[in-house]
């Protein structure tokens, strides 16, 4: 009798977040539906708050399916409910966790089913170096969107070029400037030692990115969006969730009752925060336009402060608003109620609402979400951005447009348009993502033997079908490929403009690390 092959198993670690959490659980649940054995890794922190949002038996998990902790090396919190300060959180984890996650790695290389991958965030940059030292081969997922990564890696030529106003008095009185932008030569080289690198985004959106990164990092592959490819798993781990929230469905009746498109849902995400009088602007606006609006509010949305909304506004929106403290955001924005989104342009909440076909208001906060904003209003034409230093009367002007303009139903079209792409990259058997799938040694390889490599295919398709026909087919499913021959080096581009895209990344690149 021959051997039982024993199943795969990947260890997948997110970075301590809600908004990175979310997509590796994702990846998670479809490696788990292909076959894979899933090891887990939360903080201790975080595993904490998800026993606490979802109930103490909400991560027993199940025999192929387990969750593990490591400490993030700082002191016990104060406010168990309060997000972490994420430039000490990173520094600390930097710093303290390389110890204990080879400690984890080799008491499951000890069980029945060791280790064979790990897809790991890129901001948990010590996962790299205990893959090496352990021979495991290393999957990053990059969270944020692509244009994010594309000036991660221009950084340097974006200080040279005075793009980055660095010594601007404004961003020097920052306290977390320095620790943020330090940080990104060191993601950009920890990124080049990953077998491959993932994103939550799929080629038809993204294509000149991810072809431009591929030239200077390992494979970059769009194998998203995540929510489409995640309606396939097996129905074992649906129970399984991932918010450090206590989700209120009853926003979700309170939708039922509502015509189609035309409600807009307001959720500045899960790191957010904003004055008291910035509050008061969105609330006024909102009431102003007379839209029926779904608002979320977290308790910690205001800084320093609790939200508290004023009562005449209360009263006023009564029977045309619905506030709630967090909610499933996927089934929300999948409601035919919604017509709109107001989001602070975070890249789950941004591929969610293409994925659901939701035109967008954008008001962005940080980091990776003003490459977000801009591609969304510029490059992709599916989203508005309001100013930083918003006004009751701009918002009110904005979703009044966005709900019943002219420009808000060309809006709405090409959402519809994007989401019919995403779910062609996801579902066909053609369709990009899952031909990004397998290059990357993402999921089990499967027959390819009657698929064609040529003739009517996407590009992109047909490159990464002959990469897997060519590099895959003999190594085991979880070998990573080896690496093309080494395309044309890429050059930071020299013109002033080089082009629409680069164009608008450079340009938002001097606020793009601003907190």
């Amino acid at each position: 009798m021959g051997s039982i092959q024993k199943k795969p198993h990947a260890l997948c670690i997110p970075a301590p977040a809600q908004g990175h959490i979310n997509p590796m659980l994702k990846v998670a649940k479809i490696l788990h539906s292909k076959g894979f054995h899933i090891t887990f890794v939360n903080t201790e922190f975080n595993h904490q708050r998800l026993l606490k949002s979802q109930g103490s038996d909400a991560l027993h998990g199940l025999p192929s399916f387990c969750f593990e902790t490591i400490p993030d090396g700082l002191p016990p919190a104060q406010n168990p409910d309060e997000t972490q300060v994420f430039p000490t959180l990173w520094k600390s984890m930097d710093e303290t966790c390389l110890g204990p996650f080879k400690s984890l790695l080799t008491k499951l290389n000890a069980s029945s089913s060791p280790v064979t991958c790990i897809v790991a965030d890129l901001f948990m940059g010590f996962t790299l170096d205990a893959a090496k030292e352990l021979d495991i081969p290393e999957i990053v997922l990059w969270t944020s969107g692509v244009g994010a990564l594309m000036c991660v890696h221009e950084q340097h030529n974006l200080l040279e070029r005075g793009l980055v106003p660095r010594e601007a008095s404004s961003f020097l009185a920052n306290e977390h400037l320095d620790t943020m932008i330090d940080c990104v030569p060191t993601m950009s080289e920890r990124a080049k030692k990953a077998s491959a690198i993932i994103f939550n985004s799929f080629y038809e959106l993204d294509s000149d990115l991810l072809d431009a990164l591929s030239s200077v990092f390992p494979p970059c592959y769009g194998v998203g969006p995540f929510k489409l490819l995640e309606k396939e798993i097996d129905e074992s781990v649906e129970f399984i969730k991932s918010n450090l929230w206590k989700e209120e469905n009853t926003c979700l009746k309170w939708l039922e009752s509502k015509p189609k498109s035309s409600v807009i849902y307001v959720n500045f995400g899960s790191t957010t925060v904003m004055s008291h009088q910035h509050l008061l602007e969105f609330c006024w606006g909102l009431a102003k336009s007379n839209c029926l609006f779904l608002w979320i509010i977290r308790p910690d949305l205001v800084d320093g402060k609790s939200a508290v909304l004023p009562p005449e506004f209360l009263e006023e929106t009564s029977s045309r608003g619905m506030l709630a403290s967090w909610c499933p955001q996927e089934q929300v924005l999948n409601h035919p109620s919604i017509g709109g989104f107001l989001t602070h342009s975070g890249w789950n909440s941004t591929i969610e609402s293409i994925s659901s076909g939701v035109p967008m208001i954008c008001w962005p906060f940080f980091a990776d979400q003003l490459t977000n904003c801009w591609s969304c209003c510029n490059k992709w034409e599916i989203g508005m951005e309001l100013d930083s230093d918003v006004k009751r009367e701009e918002v009110s002007k904005l979703v009044i447009e966005l709900m019943n303009g002219d420009k808000g139903k060309e809006m709405r079209k090409n959402a519809i348009d994007l989401k019919n792409k995403a779910e062609k990259a996801c579902t066909s058997p053609f369709g990009s993502s899952i031909a990004a799938c397998i290059a990357s040694s993402f999921i089990s390889l499967v027959d390819l033997s009657a698929i064609p490599i040529s003739g009517s295919l996407p590009p992109c398709v047909q490159i990464m079908f002959r990469q897997v026909a060519s590099h895959l087919l003999d190594l085991p499913p979880l070998t990573p490929p080896p690496l093309p021959p080494p395309p044309t080096a890429y050059s930071p581009p020299t013109s002033p403009i080089p082009h629409r895209e680069m164009k608008g990344l450079l340009r938002i690149g001097r606020k793009l690390f601003r907190t």
